[in-house]
């Protein structure tokens, strides 16, 4: 063999070689960041759908807890994590939030890959049962005719509930005041003692209330009706047409990482969020379960930064 031929194969065999590794992949366990505390609602749903996962993939998946900061923390972990599949990034709407309301430490939109949604939370909207309105439209006529007496509560600057009640103040062209807790629990607890007019609340924190007539649902988020409230209409259809503000769930890798990887991981969501059981899970941690391709998901999260941006600067929303 020629030394120029020798050193044709050796070049050869380099470039294979790589794709040899990736395509063993994962043969160690893969590290899972949830941004966010154990026990709450991204931590729960990501563990369910890791324990499905790891099956699939046949290596354990380890979920690694990172609060603070509103998941900006264990995003900048995951963003300077080296790029070979074996950390992972699972978070919550707060990734669209972030760059609009928050200096962040890296790019959200260039230092991660959309991997998969992985699920959509419509929220509800709530008002004490006592409340003399008990359409949308008497709501709002209510607020109308008595400027800065209504108000929503929402579980902190920047929340999913923050943002709902935003959007409708922008659509409706009504004001009413924001009032901010610490969590959902206390925002419903003083929507129900009428300190507060109204709440945007998830549907496994609210829907419970509303059954028992603590609470009275007016309507839902999300572009479609929700499952336990099927004769409670969607903002949509009370008058605000387009509107669709949910919280939701995703998968995603940072910048760099193999696209086999990237392909690879997103099928193996897609398949944990179509397993019956799963799906059966998710709803009733009230999720609207999704799973879908790394560019749908990209374009998914895309519009929804597009989205809090254009609220942001509209409404002067800012995290003290």
């Amino acid at each position: 063999m020629t030394k120029r031929r020798l050193l044709k194969s050796i070049a050869a065999l380099a470039a294979c070689t790589p794709l040899l590794g990736w395509a063993a992949w994962p043969d160690k366990p893969i590290r899972m960041v949830v941004p966010y505390a154990a026990g709450g609602g991204a931590d729960n749903t990501a563990r369910v759908v890791a324990q499905h996962m790891s099956t699939a993939l046949g290596q354990q998946i380890v979920i690694d807890n990172k609060p603070g900061a509103g998941g900006v923390i264990g995003e900048d972990n995951v963003a300077k994590a080296p790029a070979d599949g074996y950390t992972v990034l699972y978070d919550a709407s707060a990734f669209s939030v972030n760059p609009s309301l928050r200096k962040l430490p890296f790019d959200a939109a260039k230092d991660f890959i959309p991997v998969s949604l992985v699920a959509t939370a419509p929220q509800i909207l709530v008002v004490p049962a006592t409340a003399p309105y008990k359409t949308v439209a008497e709501f709002l006529d209510f607020a109308r005719k008595n400027p800065g007496k209504l108000s929503f509560a929402s579980a902190g600057g920047g929340t999913g509930s923050h943002l709902a009640g935003e959007a409708l103040n922008e659509q409706a062209k009504v004001n009413l005041m924001h009032v901010p807790y610490k969590g959902g629990a206390p925002a419903l607890t003083d929507v129900m003692g009428e300190q507060v007019s109204a709440y945007f609340g998830n549907v496994a924190s609210t829907l419970g209330y509303v059954k028992s007539g603590k609470l009275r649902a007016l309507a839902v988020s999300s572009s479609k009706r929700v499952n336990g409230l099927p004769d409670t209409p969607t903002l949509a259809e009370s008058g605000l047409p387009g509107y669709n503000v949910v919280e939701w769930n995703g998968v995603f890798l940072p910048k760099g990482t193999p696209p086999d990887v990237v392909q690879r991981l997103g099928k193996a969501v897609q398949a944990a969020v179509n397993d019956p059981t799963v799906k059966q899970k998710l709803l009733q941690f009230g999720l609207e379960p999704a799973g879908t391709t790394p560019e749908a998901f990209a374009k998914f999260v895309q519009d929804e930064t597009g989205r809090v941006s254009a609220l942001a600067k509209a409404r002067n929303i800012r995290v003290d």
